[in-house]
């Protein structure tokens, strides 16, 4: 319904939420909350940033989650869409960054097309906001030169042909939205003579309710299951995951054994 007595400006602006603790959005984030007549938001969304909103905004939950049931993507575009016809300025916010397998720029391909203005503004994405959080360098002198960021499934369900790639170079590699797919990655790697590899997994990372399991790619399971961790959950793999604080213990630990 079109809001009375007012001149409508319509606007849609993609929001990074940050990966999950209200304290990692920015602050031209929060501005642009505060500014936003409708807000759609996501699942991985703390609804915590949700009180910056004035009184007035309209709030709309949109998530998508895997194998849930979820807002369809078309529906999301024409609500951006309508809102801003309506109502004024739409803030759609995401978890992470909206450039990082957020689908930011199916979204604001589909707005442009009604010459409606657009901005974003840019989050901490899960893959170094979550690796830093732990103190795991994706980059450290003499061991990464770099860092690749893959999906863990395709959108016909198969394990990204990235990782095939990736498994092959010394990089660090960040998986999201890839715990389904493991075991796969787990044997990818030891068939790729990789099982010594250093391994960590974040589930809920930078809320209070997160678990993180540390190990070898031989390892790790055994790790996962002692720690249940299960989804949301990013996967870390590379030798700078020796850098977190837990994985020297780790390797104390196995060596004692060993002896």
């Amino acid at each position: 319904m079109q809001q009375d007595n007012k001149h409508i400006e319509p606007k849609v602006t993609l929001v990074g939420a940050g990966p999950g603790d209200p304290d990692l959005i920015t602050l031209k984030g929060i501005k642009a909350i505060q500014n936003a007549d409708v807000i759609l938001f996501d699942a991985l969304v703390n609804e915590k940033i949700l009180e910056y909103a004035k009184p007035s905004c309209t709030k709309i939950y949109v998530g998508k989650r895997a194998e849930r049931l979820s807002t369809s993507q078309d529906y999301i575009n024409k609500l951006m869409v309508d809102y801003a016809l309506t109502h004024g300025h739409v803030v759609r916010l995401k978890g992470g960054d909206p450039f990082v397998f957020g689908r930011g720029g199916e979204e604001l391909d589909y707005v442009r097309q009604f010459d409606i203005p657009t901005a974003v503004v840019p989050g901490i994405s899960s893959s170094v906001g979550l690796t830093g959080l732990q103190q795991i360098p994706l980059t450290y002198r003499g061991i990464s030169e770099s860092f690749w960021v893959i999906t863990g499934s395709t959108s016909d369900g198969r394990l990204s042909d990235d990782v095939h790639k990736a498994v092959k170079t010394n990089a660090t590699v960040v998986i999201l939205m890839g715990y389904s797919k493991i075991q796969q990655i787990i044997t990818l790697y030891q068939e790729n003579g990789k099982g010594d590899l250093p391994i960590a997994l974040i589930q809920n990372g930078s809320l209070p309710n997160e678990r993180v399991a540390v190990g070898t790619v031989n390892t790790i399971l055994e790790e996962v299951h002692k720690n249940l961790l299960g989804v949301p959950a990013i996967i870390v793999l590379g030798e700078v995951v020796s850098k977190h604080m837990s994985f020297k213990k780790l390797r104390q630990d196995i060596q004692h054994l060993e002896v």
